[in-house]
């Protein structure tokens, strides 16, 4: 494509973005595809020779569109908002020109040391511990690896890969609540460890970890002839956003000298809010944390921001230093190439450079604090309708609830009730959320905290579940 061409297509694109982004909202929220529609439309063959411009848009338009689910759709509640921009939607477009691979400092100087700023920004806005270094990752789950990968290396004296990989006392065990993320358990079988020795500790009523019987199982392990690692805690689990009590984990985790991560992947955004800093107390325990600014903050995936008390630690891990890599400049610069598992790297700091820089941090902080008011609003009235349940506290934005018409009891059939509930919700294109259990309930869950999302798209969503919830009761 010659430039005067790219030109007029880069505009077409503009304009498109722009309509989409204003229009997003005359789409179904999720794709009403079925499984092989997309694939049925495709060519089994590439094309041997180059296709126009105008044949490639015409079949994104007319064969991926319908086969996708639109998470920039203001009544997109599921899973945890994979939030953009507009803004950050044009920093991706320059680090897409400029197509630069940000492996070491030389690479790009400029893309190192905004990095090195806009992680040190973060630090003050969630108000972090002065002397902790961040880094970005593409996801919480990588950095959840590093982090017990971390762990393992300095429990093994970095000698895993000649030594093996058995604790002073005998084989590794590792521990997070019942509740946490499977990318715990992923990292602690990637990272080589047995998954049947990571600890699922009982949680409370409020679903967040029992620090008490986290003690016990460490003691357990202890006496019988393992080596305790690494613990995983919380702030905001994927189920019900419960919080892990990070204060009292952190004590039991240094009185036996166990490494502590935290996973903040969600709501750790929330914490530039002073009045949420109260789920980080103990953090002075903490040698790792992890939250996602492309759930929360706005900045398009991926971006995740990864912290560590003692980055030399992280360094040692990764560190390997090939002839093709030397530059001379090493023990002057940050090489965040040593500092997680790719040697390659995007150029994720610009889009979050421009996304703080627009917003600012108050602005950030306005629209967090809108989201949980209108989660709250919204819990005022589930909790006076008749016939629906909240099924876990709301600390932040995310509500666990289901649907119990009078007179039925708990079990198979009002699971059932809900789970067709939820699949008749949406399929109606209007709103989009998902489910988990808790205590064995099938549970529905509404996450309001989409960038646009509004109190009347919130009204909306409320007035449709109650309508669908009375048919499908049959009231």
């Amino acid at each position: 494509m010659k430039n005067l061409d790219f030109r007029k297509r880069a505009h077409e694109m503009a304009d498109w973005i722009a309509d989409y982004l204003d229009g997003v909202e005359s789409y179904p929220v999720m794709s009403l595809a079925k499984p092989g529609d997309v694939l049925d439309q495709l060519p089994v063959d590439p094309p041997e020779e180059g296709e126009g411009f105008d044949e490639i848009f015409k079949n994104f338009n007319d064969i991926i569109i319908p086969g996708m689910t639109h998470w920039q759709h203001p009544s997109f509640f599921a899973y945890f908002p994979a939030n953009s921009s507009r803004i950050s939607v044009l920093a991706e477009m320059l680090t897409a020109a400029l197509g630069a691979q940000c492996m070491i400092w030389q690479t790009s100087p400029a893309a190192t040391e905004l990095e090195e700023c806009v992680m040190e920004w973060l630090r003050k806005m969630l108000g972090l511990p002065e002397g902790f270094s961040g880094v970005i990752q593409d996801t919480a789950s990588t950095s959840t690896l590093c982090s017990i990968l971390t762990a393992r290396e300095l429990f093994t004296g970095f000698s895993s890969g000649s030594s093996g990989m058995i604790g002073k006392n005998g084989p590794f065990t590792t521990y997070c609540s019942a509740e946490a993320h499977s990318s715990v358990e992923k990292s602690v079988k990637i990272a080589g460890l047995s998954s049947g020795l990571l600890r699922k500790i009982p949680v409370d009523e409020n679903f967040a970890m029992l620090p008490d019987r986290l003690d016990e199982a460490v003691e357990k392990d202890k006496r019988s002839g393992y080596s305790p690692l690494c613990t995983v805690a919380t702030i905001g689990t994927t189920s019900s956003t419960a919080v892990d009590p990070i204060g009292k984990v952190g004590e039991v985790c240094s009185k036996h000298k166990v490494w502590f991560h935290v996973d903040a992947a969600f709501a750790g955004s929330a914490l530039i809010l002073p009045e949420k800093r109260w789920m980080i107390q103990g953090i002075e325990h903490v040698d790792t944390f992890v939250f996602n600014p492309h759930k929360w903050m706005f900045t398009n995936f991926d971006c995740s921001a990864y912290f560590v008390k003692d980055p030399s630690l992280l360094i040692r891990t990764f560190e390997i230093l090939p002839e093709y890599l030397k530059t001379g400049v090493e023990s002057r610069v940050k090489n965040f190439r040593d500092w997680g598992v790719p040697l390659g790297r995007r150029f994720r700091a610009l889009k979050l450079w421009f996304v703080i820089r627009h917003y600012g941090v108050e602005g950030l902080r306005c629209k967090i604090k809108k989201h949980i008011s209108m989660a709250g609003e919204l819990l005022k009235k589930m909790q006076k309708e008749d016939g629906f349940e909240v099924l876990a506290p709301v600390p932040l934005n995310a509500i666990c609830f289901r649907y119990r018409p009078r007179g039925m009891e708990n079990g198979d059939e009002l699971n059932r009730l809900n789970s067709t509930l939820l699949e008749k919700l949406n399929e109606s294109g209007e709103l989009y959320m998902t489910h988990t259990k808790l205590d064995g309930k099938y549970t529905i869950r509404m996450v309001i905290g989409q960038t646009e999302v509004k109190e009347r798209h919130v009204e909306k969503a409320w007035e449709r579940i109650k309508r669908t919830a009375r048919e499908v009761g049959g009231e």
